[in-house]
């Protein structure tokens, strides 16, 4: 449990450093930042006990991507952006199919999907127009993973998942739009003050969630 809690804390210390830091412009301190943030949600997911369960270890590979789509992201490249985008997605490939092994309610998927579903494509009408040509077919397929992992995590929940799990899936979604607003759209002003947060927020949850699941 201490172990747990010094974890969590250097997320989040090191999340609260990092946008800090990139309001500031310091760019070169942010990667140092972000790799502190990262390689703890990393590590929160092993004292959790990733290693015990095919749930935890596709939760830890996942979360592996996801830290591997950090580093990326800490190019403004683009080419480094659809590398970030090529990690991300996979991490969410690999949490549906943990949220599938964790087992779920078809019921509550159907129910889900209907709405999901909606929330994609307005997403996509959003994005397309911004979309660079070689990023639509990436940008697309991304869209869809997302969703599809939002609707297992649903579905698990149904089947008595923990609050974590949806909690986790929801708030990524959520960062993912503020990045998708940053990068594609450019916006003027600094999504990632809320993004950053949520997405870290996101990916402790998701490492919790091992520690819940008893299969």
């Amino acid at each position: 449990m201490t172990s747990s809690r010094l974890f969590i804390a250097l997320t989040a210390a090191g999340c609260a450093a990092l946008v800090g830091l990139q309001l500031a412009g310091l760019n070169g301190a942010s990667v140092v930042a972000k790799l502190v943030a990262s390689t703890s949600f990393v590590a929160l997911a092993v004292v959790s006990g990733a290693g015990t369960t095919l749930y935890g270890r596709l939760i830890g590979a996942g979360l592996v991507l996801s830290w591997c789509g950090d580093m990326f992201l800490t190019s403004q490249a683009q080419s480094m952006f659809l590398a970030g985008l090529c990690a991300f997605l996979l991490a969410h490939v690999t949490y549906t199919a943990a949220f599938v092994t964790h087992g779920y309610r078809r019921a509550w998927v159907i129910i889900a999907a209907v709405p999901l579903t909606a929330i994609a494509i307005a997403v996509w009408t959003w994005l397309e127009p911004a979309t660079p040509a070689d990023l639509g077919i990436p940008v697309r397929a991304y869209i869809a993973a997302i969703t599809v992992m939002v609707i297992f995590a649903v579905g698990a929940r149904g089947a008595g998942g923990s609050n974590y799990i949806i909690a986790g899936a929801v708030l990524f979604f959520l960062s993912d739009l503020s990045v998708a607003a940053l990068r594609i759209q450019e916006t003027s002003y600094a999504t990632y003050v809320a993004g950053l947060p949520a997405y870290y927020a996101a990916q402790v949850c998701l490492a919790l969630s091992i520690a819940t699941n008893p299969d």
